[in-house]
């Protein structure tokens, strides 16, 4: 499976957790702690009740496409994707993949983690097979 190497990341205070996280292979998220409702972007205060009452939890790493497009002037070709978790966020991604001809909206995917160009894992997503 042939992929693009991330650009890295700029990790800030907000997304430390998150970065760190992922240099352990976890995709971690988090909750808002007055709705249950799990949120991604990382940030300090919820999107659904304004405040900073969240907890980060580490996500299944499972979802399906909700949408995506190649990028196919690109030397190597890459796919950026929208992924519905299944906990619930739709995140913006990239999707790594043998053959994005074979690739289909509401597809499984699971998350796999790439080193970017300073080493930083940066999480993606690449179909389920079967």
């Amino acid at each position: 499976m042939s992929h693009r190497i991330p650009t890295s990341p700029q990790p800030w205070s907000e997304t430390q957790t998150f970065w760190q996280a992922a240099n352990e292979d976890k995709l971690m998220i988090q909750r808002c702690l007055d709705t249950g409702k799990a949120f991604f972007y990382p940030r300090e205060h919820s999107p659904f009740s304004g405040r900073n009452h969240c907890e980060w939890f580490e996500a299944s790493g499972k979802g399906v496409l909700y949408s995506y497009s190649v990028m196919t002037r690109a030397t190597p070709a890459y796919c950026i994707a929208y992924v519905e978790l299944e906990e619930g966020p739709i995140i913006l991604t990239n999707l790594v993949a043998d053959d994005f001809n074979q690739i289909k909206i509401g597809q499984s995917v699971t998350v796999v983690f790439i080193a970017s160009e300073n080493g930083q894992k940066v999480p993606v997503f690449t179909p389920v097979s079967g």
